[in-house]
């Protein structure tokens, strides 16, 4: 479903990783890993046309990404550090809006339900700029469940996440690939070594000066 080819990236003069390929098919969770400074947000970025490349190729079910990047973004949920959502607004809003930009024009009713669904019931009207960093991140989230893409790319999804709301996260990733999904992130959480997880480690892809 996503094959990468040859990607290589760099920042202020510095290869952060070159010679890149991997592929992600339907029903994996793939998460990269690597030590600061490897590149493992600029790769979620720019596989996200939020910052470029310097070179290599992206397809999505067999065409390249460049060619039609639309219908590669509307297949994709992406939830990056920096979540997107309008303090002054309610969680129902930022979700409407954020669907709307996904062409996907959710309904209040799905929008409620996904709130329930990342524990936010009771908290879907009031402004986002009330709640605590981990509520945010949960209303983050539940666009993953109103937007229902095959493919989820997170970045640091378990960032100020409690307990309760971790064991959850680990049990959506697994649903949503035992449904056919795929997911691609970064995180430092350390998973069940029963977790059905394959790893991608940069550290291998930077140019050896820099290993």
């Amino acid at each position: 479903m996503l094959a990468v080819s040859n990607l290589c990236a760099v920042r202020d003069d510095r290869v952060l990783f070159e010679h890149l390929d991997f592929n992600l098919a339907s029903g994996q969770i793939m998460q990269v890993v690597g030590a600061n400074g490897t590149g493992k947000t600029t790769l979620l970025n720019g596989l996200m046309a939020l910052a470029p490349f310097e070179s290599g190729e992206i397809y999505w079910q067999g065409q390249n990404t460049q060619h039609n990047p639309s219908m590669f973004k509307q297949n994709v949920s992406f939830i990056g550090h920096l979540l997107g959502l309008k303090p002054l607004l309610t969680a129902v809003e930022n979700l409407y809006f954020l669907s709307q930009l996904q062409q996907k024009s959710a309904s209040v009713a799905d929008i409620e339900a996904a709130l329930k669904k990342v524990g936010l019931y009771g908290y879907e009207y009031v402004p986002i700029a009330h709640l605590s960093a981990g509520q945010k991140r949960r209303v983050a989230l539940a666009r993953l469940f109103i937007e229902q893409s095959p493919l989820w790319v997170l970045d640091e999804p378990f960032t100020a996440i409690d307990h309760a709301g971790v064991q959850a996260l680990e049990t959506w990733l697994i649903d949503h690939a035992q449904q056919g999904g795929m997911v691609l992130l970064t995180t430092h959480h350390v998973f069940n070594p029963d977790f059905p997880l394959q790893r991608l480690d940069l550290t291998s892809y930077r140019p050896q000066e820099y290993r």
